[in-house]
């Protein structure tokens, strides 16, 4: 079903390729005829560029996992609560840009920070080709900005890591072994009610060949929890497999790097000026604000082209601003 899906959407697609481009040599006659249809040019042509930049992007999403849904973990660098509000802001903009798409969300653990944003958050994103587009967002971004929380006002520097992972298939086969799991339950910190605060229902899954731990404490039910958790265990382990066979060719993308000044991938200034600059792709935004409401899609799409061919904003014609 998802196969003729993605059939159908092509079909329909190149129909309305051939339909606007019919409309634009019609208009284009009409203006050789003297017609003042100048306007109606105008509006067909973004139209034209915004369906071909879509599908350019669904071309570049021909990796191995990148139909998957995804499963995305950020956390905040050093800083305290700067570095938590900024990992805040962060979630919120990937959830806004899951509204825009109409992609599920579940929300599978989140730790509070000291008095504002978080600690750390893993939530699930599902829609079509959602970790083949989140992959441009793998790395550390770096926020520069008037703090909310310096009675001075002065400007801050905070930084945040992003990490993506596919989300496995039940018909992709990871070997997990009973003997090499620890499974412990506590009680939920969060909101919840009752039941959630006085039952062991949180759970925490800990792989002792990878030392990789996993938890989850969204649901009432223990079970619910327990199979979430797994979920993402399997996940990670996939992506343990695959970082093994990448260790000779890591790509830009996979480098889990330090979280601090030098390693970010993209940065976002909101003071002095005001700019978003994707440090891969060189592609800059001057409306931050836009970007941090969920406005992702033209980040993600220069940074498949770079991915996909080398090719930075500056090789078509995007504006080289100050990093």
């Amino acid at each position: 079903m998802q196969e003729r899906k993605r059939l159908e959407e092509a079909i329909e697609n190149s129909d309305k390729i051939a339909s606007l481009t019919d409309d634009l040599d019609t208009l284009f006659e009409l203006m050789r005829e003297g017609e003042a249809v100048g306007g109606d040019i105008e509006t067909s042509l973004k139209g034209y560029a915004e369906l071909l930049t879509q599908l350019e992007t669904e071309m570049l999403l021909s990796g191995e996992n990148d139909s998957l849904n995804a499963i995305m973990t950020i956390h905040p660098g050093a800083g305290g609560t700067e570095s938590q509000d900024w990992a805040e802001m962060l979630m919120r903009m990937y959830l806004r840009w899951t509204e825009r798409h109409k992609f599920g969300t579940v929300i599978t653990d989140r730790l509070e920070g000291e008095g504002a944003g978080i600690k750390s958050v893993t939530f699930e994103v599902n829609g079509p080709n959602a970790y083949g587009q989140l992959q441009s967002e793998i790395g550390v971004h770096r926020l520069v900005r008037i703090s909310p929380y310096d009675s001075a006002a002065r400007r801050h520097t905070s930084f945040a890591s992003v990490f993506v992972y596919p989300q496995i298939d039940d018909e992709i086969k990871i070997d997990i072994q009973d003997k090499d799991l620890r499974i412990d339950t506590f009680r939920s910190g969060g909101a919840g009610g009752q039941h959630v605060n006085m039952t062991d229902s949180a759970v925490r899954i800990t792989h002792f060949p990878t030392n990789i731990v996993v938890q989850c404490q969204n649901e009432r039910s223990q079970i619910k929890n327990r199979a979430s958790a797994m979920k993402q265990l399997r996940a990670k382990l996939y992506e343990h497999e695959l970082e093994k066979k990448r260790v000779e060719s890591r790509k830009t993308e996979d480098t889990k790097l330090e979280i601090n000044f030098g390693s970010q991938v993209r940065n976002y200034v909101l003071a002095p000026y005001r700019m978003v600059k994707d440090l891969r792709s060189r592609l800059s935004i001057g409306d931050p604000m836009r970007v941090l409401d969920g406005d992702l899609d033209e980040l993600i799409h220069s940074w498949l082209v770079w991915h996909k061919t080398g090719k930075t904003a500056n090789d078509v014609g995007g504006d080289d601003l100050p990093d």
